[in-house]
């Protein structure tokens, strides 16, 4: 028998609607039955991609003897913790409060007016390894409430008073914002401290992307290299030449560490080495065997950093990992009508990583007299890489093949037949039983996606990935169109709803100033204007410059949170702070500009000190030091020579085109052209005398 959560949307709630547990969505009616029974509340919370959230509702969710105690002792509320990042992030919060950790499933209990008084992840359906068993868990809550209910609510008065308190940031004295070199030099220092100089990224395992400290790396090597001289292989990073002065160690382990990094997800069990695409994390220091599961945000990020390596190092295998995981997305999560799905599972068949993993045998069967070099390519062997099975890598590059004498020495010949073996390969799985597709679609990451697409094409100049692009801005803009030029946060079933976070607005306002770069379209500068006056309207406070998670209008959570860190995802606040100076420089907009200084200030004690964390803001740091190019491009070939300027890696950058001068816009103002097409390069709205050929203009850069 269905619960209350088979009426929902998320593929996540949807998936729990059969279970015996009398589950709520998040929402009054769960707390009013709550406040009325006298009742504890259970907010589970989870993702549809989860492996452990899967292995917890087989174990516990599903049993009618769990499930008995759970509905009879509690209210229990299921959350889709993309869907309601707000209520994830109040109670991940409270839960690393109480613990020092974090993870999903979540598990918090908490009061009938939603102030959490305990936490904890995944247990186990028997006790394990000094781990109670949730039955343990549920029934020592359960007491506790019946003996001890007045030290609990007083517990659960402190922890909300703690995280209240946590997040104040940015309030009270005005931070100076006296950026400098020596900063950047710190933060680079700090990050390259944490390197894993071996195996690229960052710590050890479990190890992320990080894609942030990746891209800052990159920005820092940039200040200090000759742009003149582009590489091919790494152990060409210490040939280049570096501009006299430079810090040249930091700066040549910045390039060495950002390109090893990318260069071993690339070649590792991380990446789908056949269908393109990441995986969210690697479970090992190896990129070897990852946590299956792709998540669409993952893709945009990664899909970005690799454009902007490749405008830098000109390396061929970034521009081939981006058509891949572009052509991934297309097949496996995008729909007909442009937007982009949330995620694929880790899971098929009860498994993770079925979908994945081979034997050699299934290899041998398939290709036949191809086999040998399929497998010597892949790192394919009879006895396995993962649990007596096979990881597909690419453990020999095509120099190694060329040299152990495939395909007569040719590598043209080479290339054509291990792109042959991968397109069979990606068949035969096509027949295997796929893993569950989170079918939702969230503006906040198809935001990101659209910013990476226009960075993609930037880089290339692949025009395919531009109108791509513009597909999916105009799907976003109508169908998250909410009432007064608000934004909904998710949308499914050509319905969208729940009012949208801080991500949702400063990641769309990001994506359309990056496909503005890209298409010289001014009325998507005046859309991102329009999304800017809303968020300053809705998510400001006069106590701090930095903007709230929640709009003023969203009443159902207990704290009203300022997200600053960059999480798996940029930190709002951070983005917001590059898109008010782009803004305020574009409509002459000082007050916008100096909010973004204001913010970027008063994180900057906190990205010097954690890089790794606070990396976009750290980036931002880097170019009120740097400063920012205006650049103008006007007249009849300005889509030429502004896709010839954007293959070049500018981070720190206005970028306005026309085909003919636009008094609307202050860097379009007295811009004449005719007859050539001139590039002008400003700043505070001072220009250089213009140029007509990019090398000249990169000269002058």
């Amino acid at each position: 028998m269905a619960n209350r959560l088979a009426k929902e949307s998320s593929p996540y709630l949807l998936q729990h609607a059969h279970n015996p547990v009398d589950w709520y969505p998040w929402g009054e009616e769960a707390l009013e039955a709550a406040r009325k029974l006298d009742r504890p509340i259970l907010v589970s919370i989870g993702y549809a991609a989860c492996h452990w959230c899967h292995v917890m509702e087989r174990e516990s969710f599903e049993n009618p003897g769990v499930a008995a105690i759970m509905n009879e002792r509690f209210i229990n509320i299921k959350v889709d913790r993309e869907e309601r990042p707000d209520v994830d992030h109040i109670y991940m919060d409270a839960l690393t409060s109480m613990t020092g950790s974090g993870g999903w499933p979540l598990n918090v209990f908490i009061t009938p007016d939603g102030k959490p008084f305990y936490g904890g992840t995944y247990s186990p359906p028997e006790a394990f390894h000094n781990r109670p068993s949730w039955t343990d868990v549920i029934l020592a809550i359960s007491k506790a409430w019946q003996e001890r209910k007045e030290e609990l609510l007083q517990q659960a008065d402190n922890l909300t008073q703690h995280l209240v308190q946590a997040n104040r940031i940015g309030e009270g004295d005005t931070v100076g914002s006296d950026f400098h070199s020596e900063q950047l030099t710190h933060m680079a220092q700090g990050l390259l401290k944490n390197a894993d100089k071996k195996e690229g990224g960052f710590g050890r395992a479990p190890k992320f992307p990080q894609t942030f400290s990746i891209a800052y790396l990159l920005r820092y090597a940039a200040r200090y290299m000759d742009k003149s001289v582009r590489y091919a292989s790494l152990r060409e990073v210490l040939n280049w030449k570096w501009k006299e002065g430079a810090p040249e160690l930091q700066a040549e382990d910045a390039l060495r560490q950002a390109v090893l990094s990318l260069d071993k997800m690339i070649e590792g069990g991380i990446y789908d080495q056949l269908g393109g695409g990441f995986a969210r994390y690697s479970t090992d220091n190896q990129w070897l065997v990852p946590h299956f599961e792709k998540m669409l945000y993952d893709q945009a990020l990664l899909v970005t950093v690799l454009a902007e390596a490749y405008q830098l190092t000109g390396k061929k295998e970034y521009a081939v990992t981006i058509r891949e995981t572009v052509s991934f997305l297309e097949r496996e999560l995008m729909s007909a009508e442009g937007g982009f799905y949330s995620a694929l599972d880790a899971d098929s068949e009860g498994e993770e990583g079925k979908f994945y993993v081979w034997e050699k045998g299934e290899i041998e069967a398939l290709l036949g007299s191809d086999a040998a070099l399929s497998c010597d390519w892949l790192g394919i062997t009879s006895e396995g890489n993962w649990e007596g099975i096979n990881i597909m890598t690419k453990s020999r590059d095509r120099q190694e093949l060329l040299e152990m004498g495939y395909c007569d020495q040719d590598s043209e010949k080479l290339a054509a037949r291990l792109e042959e073996i991968r397109v069979r390969l990606l068949a035969a799985r096509e027949s295997r039983i796929r893993p569950g597709l989170d079918d939702k679609q969230l503006v906040s990451w198809n935001a990101l996606m659209n910013t990476a697409l226009s960075k993609a094409c930037a880089a290339t100049g692949e025009a395919s990935y531009r109108h791509l692009a513009e597909k999916n801005m105009d799907w976003m803009l109508r169908v998250f169109a909410g009432p007064d030029s608000s934004l909904l946060h998710t949308y499914k079933l050509g319905k969208a709803q729940i009012p949208g976070f801080l991500d949702d607005y400063a990641y769309l306002v990001q994506a359309l100033i990056n496909l503005q770069e890209i298409t010289g379209r001014p009325e998507l500068l005046e859309e991102a204007k329009k999304l800017t006056e809303v968020i300053l309207r809705e998510f400001s406070s006069e106590e701090s410059p930095l903007f709230y998670y929640t709009g003023q209008q969203q009443k159902d959570v207990i704290v009203r949170k300022r997200e600053v860190y960059d999480g798996a995802q940029p930190s709002g606040n951070a983005v917001m702070a590059f898109n008010l100076r782009y803004l305020g420089i574009v409509f002459e907009r000082s007050d916008w500009s100096r909010r973004s200084e204001s913010m970027t200030g008063q994180m900057a004690g906190s990205a010097v000190r954690y890089p790794g964390s606070f990396g976009c803001w750290a980036m931002e740091m880097m170019g009120w030091v740097d400063g920012c190019a205006e650049i103008v491009v006007v007249g009849p070939e300005a889509d030429v020579l502004r896709n010839e300027i954007m293959a070049n890696f500018i981070p720190y950058k206005v970028l306005q085109s026309a085909t003919r001068e636009n008094p609307a816009y202050p860097l379009l103002r007295h811009k004449p052209s005719a007859p050539d097409t001139l590039i002008y390069l400003c700043q505070s709205y001072n220009c250089l005398r213009p140029e007509s050929a990019v090398g000249r203009f990169l000269e002058q850069l």
